[in-house]
């Protein structure tokens, strides 16, 4: 969106999908000059890029975050519509736009209540106070006279005045404050209820909602040959066979970088096919084997950094010491990446499902060697997705691919195994921890150190998307940073919650890795909070502590001990009663220490025999902050858990010297429907008046430390290496 030039002391009208809108914006000295503005307002400080108003009275609200199936839509419609006093039904929303939205980076890392909400709860507000000041003044009344109904205002003499003529009476010049304008009283309560989600319909009516269906004028159809390895090196191909096949309309070939367009999809399949076959490529075996994995995850050259230093180490007491894995594991993406790209008039439009449309256009725009401003990305929703997955890969192959072919729009979509295959997976980590414990049993010193590849490859540059490094002239990938605490990446979560006086942190960072990594939902918070409150467990019974009470001497946050209580009190784990094969674990965390708390009690049933472990019921007790919409925070709790399950229960990547092995769902399986709990529940703390903390990252860490809890108290094994799956439980049999 292009800002206008401040313009000091007058109104102004701006036109807009062929009316006028009011437009309120903040020049730029005034931004300068002011405090830190809530949430994503202080990147983008001008309301009209949040909330405009048009004279047919329609009311549109803006945000730069995506639709991922967390329900995001409908939350930031109930804040815009809670601060507006307008029925959410009334109210248009356009999301990540290039073209037309706010830059709010990344979906990610359960930014968007805290950046995106916050920013519309401010902005509504604001707008409404403006307009209700304006309504006043033109009827002559006190604004505390006026009645709102939706977007009118009416006097107590039966006068009315709408948004809409408001607008069209004259313009508004006004700077986004800090300021939350106070809510009049009575007004209708849109935010804190349970309102249907707007993007389920039209999904359950088979209607357009993913970009997979969509589907334009003269579109044509494209698919990638990917190499075998991302080692493989081009041999030879011969195309000629390839091109004279039905319904073949280009063969692109750009260094390793293989494609077909085809004037239908069957056709580009079965090209596709054909030329990978007329392929000749040298697979080199340079992935390591036959190691275990800490040994090989430590044997990479790592970047040392100590992200928590206090106290002094060397207490006496009685010292426990133990390692914690996780594999490589993929986001494993119901339906491969898709994306539609189309060049016309030398500018190109990408419809995709990226987390991030702007840093995706930075990337695009280098790739391609054009302007920013040639290209525009919309984000359509994709097949389900935490993560940087191949939405963004799959982008980029389209814009090269509508380079070669201009004037239509080509839409691409990946087959199975290139997801399996090409997709950044969430990156393999070891986490050593060693705590001693006083006479008294509590914890008097704590060391852990955590190796991890890096969690922060999205685009941004074109080196991040996977064609970019197959070209004649590739783009090397830019060295890969950690990010910074209190946010962290492969250290997420690394430093504990509780309340230690003694207690050293290391986050060992490695650039490069043997496989393509970047972020995987909660990053290294997965892991870290698997280790740390495992370890708790274990610490619980050398101190012969139960479980919760441990935690609860250890906690001083009384937000946090609220959440572990109330999960504990709802699980009724004090009364419960042990038998045969089944137990119990407890876990808590606070997301990267800053956002939602999360507390987890769970039951599982173990078949050592079989190896079959399964989850009986969950209870979960969250508190984040200030609820907007409880069925959607629900939602992404239960959602959390049972994906936390899948990875923790059965998924690993598995690979040989020369390529990746687990390329379809039989080698890869996920959690399936006989295998969810059979009840989960989730219990909810409302903090009204309180920031918004993020939710959907809360609740994967606790999960998957709370089950390896049980498992050790149902069958008195301690697994330590994750997937829990039925090879690894079998050897525990004898």
């Amino acid at each position: 969106m292009t800002t206008a030039p401040p313009n000091r002391g007058r109104r102004r009208f701006l036109a807009a999908n062929g009316g006028l809108v009011l437009s309120f914006a903040l020049p730029a000295h005034a931004a300068a000059q002011g405090s830190k503005l809530p949430g994503s307002l202080d990147k983008t400080p001008w309301l009209d890029a949040w909330i405009r108003v048009g004279a047919d009275n329609r009311v549109t609200v803006f945000t730069g975050k995506v639709e991922l199936g967390q329900g995001i839509r409908t939350a930031l419609l109930q804040v815009a519509a809670h601060e507006l006093q307008i029925d959410p039904g009334r109210l248009v929303l356009v999301t990540a736009d290039t073209d037309r939205t706010p830059d709010e980076g990344y979906t990610a890392g359960s930014h968007s209540m805290q950046d995106s909400g916050t920013a519309l709860r401010h902005a509504a507000a604001q707008v409404r106070a403006l307009l209700l000041g304006r309504a006043a003044a033109r009827l002559a009344v006190p604004a505390a006279a006026l009645v709102q109904t939706n977007s009118v205002f009416r006097a107590p003499d039966g006068r009315r005045v709408s948004f809409g003529e408001l607008v069209a009476d004259g313009e508004q010049h006004v700077r986004a404050t800090g300021v939350l304008p106070p809510r009049q009283l009575g007004a209708p309560r849109y935010a804190g209820v349970t309102l249907p989600r707007v993007d389920i319909p039209g999904k359950l009516k088979g209607e357009l909602a993913y970009v997979h269906d969509l589907r334009l004028p003269a579109m044509v159809h494209a698919r990638v040959v990917r190499p075998p390895s991302q080692a493989a090196r081009l041999l030879g191909v011969d195309t000629a066979q390839v091109a004279r096949l039905p319904g073949v309309l280009e063969i692109v070939r750009d260094g390793r970088f293989l494609a077909v367009v085809a004037d239908e999809e069957w056709r580009a399949v079965k090209a596709a096919a054909a030329l990978a076959r007329a392929t000749r490529w040298e697979v080199p075996a340079t992935l390591p084997v036959g190691q275990e994995l800490a040994s090989l995850v430590r044997s990479l050259p790592s970047q040392p950094q100590q992200v928590l230093a206090r106290g002094a180490a060397g207490s006496a007491g009685q010292t426990l010491r133990a390692t914690y894995t996780r594999p490589f594991q993929l986001h494993a993406s119901l339906g491969p990446s898709c994306a539609v790209a189309q060049l016309e008039e030398g500018r190109y439009t990408v419809w995709t499902h990226s987390q991030g449309v702007f840093p995706l256009r930075a990337a695009l725009a280098e790739l391609l060697g054009a302007p920013e401003e040639a290209i525009r990305c919309v984000h359509m929703e994709g097949s389900g997705c935490y993560g940087h997955n191949g939405a963004d890969d799959v982008a980029a192959d389209a814009v090269l691919l509508a380079r070669a072919f201009p004037g239509s729009p080509v839409r691409v979509q990946w087959m199975r195994e290139e997801e399996h295959c090409w997709e950044p997976y969430g990156p393999a980590m070891v986490a050593d921890v060693q705590a001693t414990l006083d006479a008294g049993g509590r914890i008097v010193d704590w060391q852990y150190e955590v190796w991890s590849g890096s969690h922060n490859t999205r685009p941004g540059k074109a080196g991040n998307l996977l064609a970019a490094t197959h070209l004649a002239r590739p783009f090397a990938p830019p060295p890969p940073k950690p990010i910074p605490q209190p946010q962290g990446s492969g250290d997420r979560n690394a430093i504990p919650y509780y309340t230690l006086a003694n207690a050293r942190v290391t986050h060992r960072h490695q650039v490069a890795g043997l496989l393509r990594t970047s972020a995987l939902r909660s990053l290294g918070a997965y892991c870290n909070v698997f280790a740390i409150e495992s370890f708790m467990d274990e610490l619980a019974r050398a101190a012969k502590n139960d479980p919760v009470v441990f935690r609860l001497r250890h906690l001083q946050d009384a937000r946090a001990i609220e959440v572990v209580k109330l999960a504990a009190a709802k699980f009724g784990w004090d009364g419960y009663k042990k038998t045969a094969r089944r137990g119990r674990g407890f876990a808590f965390a606070r997301y990267k220490n800053l956002a939602a708390y999360c507390a987890i009690a769970l039951e599982v049933e173990v078949a050592l025999d079989t190896g079959f472990v399964r989850i009986t019921r969950a209870v979960a007790a969250v508190d984040c902050g200030e609820i907007v919409s409880p069925d959607g925070v629900r939602n992404q709790v239960e959602g959390g858990i049972i994906q936390s399950a899948s990875w923790s229960l059965l998924e690993a990547v598995r690979f040989d010297a020369s390529r990746v092995l687990t390329q379809d769902w039989a080698s890869y399986p996920i959690l399936r429907f006989d295998g969810v709990p059979d009840r989960v529940d989730v219990h909810l703390l409302d903090r009204p008046g309180q920031p918004y903390l993020g939710t959907g990252e809360a609740a994967q860490g606790p999960a998957a430390a709370a089950l390896a809890n049980a498992v050790a108290d149902a069958c008195g094994v301690r697994v330590r290496d994750l997937p829990l799956d039925r090879a690894r439980m079998r050897g525990f049999a004898t």
